[in-house]
């Protein structure tokens, strides 16, 4: 199009202000369309081609703030650009402007170069927007085409094979001489395996078990939903994986997903981090602060290790979650947010409400649509798929050409318990890509497939949590519960107070 000739739409109550726009405009090429009022211009809009509308704000009946949003909500003409026209000083008036969506603004009364500079940047504008959508759907109807070649590829490869097993059975008599190669293929080939890696690969989430299908499954059921999803499962099972699936699969993948991890954060931090702070809302907070909750706007918020949360905010989220919510720390302003939560505990709620750590009515409102995962001793099928898919990883980050892994090794693999899980196994195979010679993997781990031994480790653990506890409560009872200071139980126990809190609420310890 060229931008002399383009057609612009003036609204405004005032004719003499229409005058002044068409005396400006008709000089340099371009055709004004007039309108007194809104319903007048949306009805021009729908019958003639308009290129851009300037638009007056103050008018009778409709205002042009109201106009505005009509256009914009059109998906006819949302394309158009918006100017709206108002007094150069009337901020309030620019900001409703751009809520309703608006692209620029000119002030009056009217400069015309100011005029005309802004319909020409605008056009300019609009030209590039019109040149990228031809582009795009140019390279979408490339790509279909493409898909469509790939489409027949892929069956004519299906003919080839349904022919090459009908061919496989009248080669019975043949295989005998195979034997000999038994030793030679003992190593599988990872390459070979990428394609079902793809197949049954979930996003970023491995695996065809029937315990992880069944996660598919729930995925695909609440993904489209705005539903509050909890993720349950001991650490390292995936489950910040899963909440990225469900994000990616929702109707929010356009907007951000944002993870607050509740572990990491100190106990002093997690309000102002969640729902930020004003500046001066307490000691050296010198500058205002945006919260994790306005950030996921329109989003997904992950709140990773829910059950860490400290009881005091947990009524906070509660209301978030309830209300869609919250102040700043620091200001009376209500914020309102509209944000989907997906939690994650590898912690038992049920047991946590009952000690009094975690509120029951939170719980409840987590707990909408509870998403098990399952440890990887319960998945062992997906092993061979997992070390393949990390040595293509791995070999890609570190630079090797690891091709094969040989079914000892994979068996080892799959005997194992995997305490720590998925992560576990990425660590390791990392670690053996590292210090691999030559294609084939070497793991060089000793791993204790002895179940005796891990019950014997996991007892450990719980008796050495109890002697933590016992400790930690014996400290503050001496000390009357003074936790800080020369005489405070975090110096006694050689902890930084913020890490001895941490430990009271992991052990359900209050002041009694």
């Amino acid at each position: 199009m060229n931008n002399n000739m383009a057609r612009i739409l003036c609204v405004d109550d005032e004719p003499l202000n229409l005058s002044l726009l068409e005396a400006m405009l008709a000089p340099r090429g371009y055709t004004v369309v007039a309108a007194v009022n809104g319903p007048e211009a949306l009805e021009k809009i729908r019958a003639e081609r308009i290129d851009i509308c300037l638009l007056d704000v103050m008018m009778p009946g409709m205002d042009g703030f109201e106009v505005c949003r009509r256009i914009k909500s059109d998906d006819l003409h949302r394309t158009i650009p918006v100017v709206m026209i108002t007094s150069y000083a009337d901020m309030e008036n620019r900001i409703r402007g751009i809520e309703a969506g608006a692209e620029d603004f000119i002030s009056k009364p009217f400069d015309k170069a100011e005029v005309l500079a802004r319909i020409k940047m605008l056009l300019r504008v609009k030209s590039l927007n019109e040149q990228l959508q031809n582009a795009h759907d140019k390279l979408e109807q490339t790509v279909h085409e493409r898909t469509r070649e790939l489409t027949g590829t892929n069956l004519q490869l299906t003919l080839e094979i349904e022919e090459r097993k009908k061919a496989e059975v009248s080669l019975q008599a043949a295989f005998a001489e195979n034997n000999q190669l038994k030793d030679r293929l003992q190593a599988e080939n990872i390459y070979l395996q990428q394609e079902v890696d793809q197949r049954y690969n979930f996003g970023d989430i491995i695996g065809q078990s029937n315990a992880l299908t069944n996660v598919f499954l729930r995925v695909d059921q609440v993904a489209p939903m705005n539903a509050t999803v909890l993720l349950l499962g001991e650490t390292g099972t995936g489950k910040g994986v899963v909440a990225r699936a469900i994000h990616s699969s929702s109707s929010r993948k356009a907007r951000p997903l944002i993870t607050v991890n509740c572990t990491t954060l100190p106990a002093s931090l997690v309000e102002s981090e969640l729902f930020g702070r004003e500046r001066g809302a307490y000691t050296g907070s010198d500058a205002r602060q945006i919260g994790r909750f306005e950030l996921a706007d329109g989003g997904t918020i992950f709140l990773d290790e829910i059950g860490e949360m400290p009881l005091e905010l947990q009524c906070k989220l509660l209301r978030v979650i309830q209300d869609g919510e919250f102040e700043r720390l620091g200001s009376p302003r209500t914020i309102k947010t509209d944000v989907r939560i997906i939690a994650a505990t590898n912690r038992d709620l049920k047991a946590e409400v009952q000690k009094g750590t975690f509120r029951e009515d939170l719980f409840y409102r987590l707990n909408v649509f509870p998403i098990t995962m399952p440890p990887l001793r319960q998945r062992r099928d997906d092993i061979p798929l997992l070390v393949n898919h990390f040595v293509a990883k791995f070999n890609k980050k570190i630079g090797k050409r690891i091709e094969t892994v040989s079914k000892d090794t994979l068996n080892t693999l799959q005997e194992y318990h995997w305490p720590g899980n998925v992560r576990e196994l990425e660590s390791i195979i990392e670690r053996a890509v590292i210090i691999s010679q030559g294609t084939s993997l070497q793991v060089l781990d000793r791993f204790d497939t002895s179940r005796e031994n891990v019950e014997s480790e996991v007892q450990d653990f719980k008796d050495l949590a109890g002697l933590e506890h016992n400790l930690i409560l014996q400290t503050l009872q001496k000390t009357a519960w003074r936790i800080e200071g020369k005489r405070g139980a975090a110096l006694l126990l050689g902890l930084n107070p913020s890490t001895l809190r941490f430990r009271m609420r992991k052990y359900g310890i209050s002041r009694q």
